[in-house]
């Protein structure tokens, strides 16, 4: 019989089809290790499958994680030899990709059409050890801490949204929609890169609204445009909508200026419902941005371990495997910004 492990499993697409399962410490092959998962942040999309409000297809029964970090327990005969048991490593999110696709020769493996990530279509970490394809491995730094690296994948999203998609020079206006874990890493790195910036929700975000003041952002729970329209009274440079609403479209359109840009990395399953010809009259860039690649992490890791990106201000409380609830439940009031689960206490 195999060795079991208990893992937070979404069972089926209804709400509330979420549990604790006794599951087979899986098998690896000879390019994987297992990884023995020490911290796993909760995304919004694992909410998402627990309320029964995704809108993607998710192979049940299914392990959810996808953002977590911990140790090499055991490595495959044929992984590179820089990768160590006992090596503190966090993961990517892509658990199978064509290596052969056009996209992936690319090194844009994260738009492959057959890629496949952890926590929906591949079991994820939330339990003690998951199997991990060497080549989606990055060191984690002493100097970082494994519940700082675990959080590497939503930074990732923000930094692909944010510093690659968008085209934000030193002395921009940044407008962010979303006050989620998402739309607050957004606003920091927007920060980073120069950015003015002011992140809007609505009154009932106001907890994680604040939060978003530690990394110098202004905060919003009225009428953005009044702010989008100081100065010249043209609007803002740019937009980054990160939230689960279509309509938020209609709102980035009112608060950009002419010439400016929009990137979207919120999903949002409604129609639009408008018409986008201000898209057309105002001459206005709008991108979409999904996931992350290679040289992404490698900053992402890189930034962590110097501390010019904090994640300590999203981080709002740590939760043995045994009360996942307790942690989507805390998450998903609005209370905090992000849980994060430490299988092995």
């Amino acid at each position: 019989m195999k060795a079991s492990q208990p893992a937070v499993v979404t069972f089926a697409a209804n709400p509330g089809s979420v549990e604790i399962r006794e599951v087979p410490i899986p098998e690896i092959g000879e390019e994987d290790v297992l990884l023995q998962v020490e911290a796993v942040g909760v995304c919004g999309s694992d909410l998402h499958m627990w309320t029964g409000q995704h809108g993607w297809k998710v192979e049940y029964p299914c392990i959810l994680g996808h953002e977590f970090a911990g140790r090499i327990a055991r490595r495959g005969s044929k992984v590179p030899p820089q990768w160590r048991e006992g090596d503190r490593v966090v993961s990517e999110t892509h658990a199978i990709i064509d290596p052969e696709g056009p996209l992936t020769r690319r090194g844009l493996y994260n738009l492959d059409p057959g890629r496949r990530g952890y926590g929906a279509a591949v079991d994820g970490a939330m339990t003690r050890f998951v199997r991990v394809p060497a080549r989606i491995l990055h060191a984690v730094p002493d100097a970082l801490p494994i519940v700082h690296a675990a959080l590497s994948e939503p930074c990732c999203v923000a930094y692909n949204a944010t510093a690659v998609n968008s085209r934000i020079l030193p002395g921009d206006r940044v407008l962010v929609l979303g006050p989620g874990p998402i739309g607050v890493l957004c606003a920091a790195i927007a920060r980073l890169c120069g950015a003015e910036v002011a992140l809007a929700g609505l009154e009932r975000d106001r907890a994680r609204l604040e939060k978003a003041r530690a990394y110098g952002c202004e905060v919003l729970t009225a009428d953005p445009l009044s702010w989008c329209r100081q100065g010249d009274g043209l609007g803002v440079d740019g937009v980054i909508d990160a939230t689960g609403v279509s309509a938020a479209l209609a709102t980035a359109l009112d608060a950009v200026r002419p010439a400016g840009w929009i990137t979207k990395v919120g999903w949002g399953p409604q129609p639009v419902g408008f018409s986008l010809d201000p898209l057309v009259q105002k001459n206005v860039r709008l991108q979409g941005s999904f996931s992350h690649n290679w040289p992404i992490w490698e900053r992402i890791v890189a930034l962590l371990a110097s501390g010019r990106l904090d994640v300590r201000p999203i981080v709002g409380g740590e939760w043995p495997l045994a009360q996942w609830h307790d942690a989507f439940e805390t998450m998903h009031q609005g209370t905090i910004i992000k849980s994060v689960l430490r299988p092995l206490e």
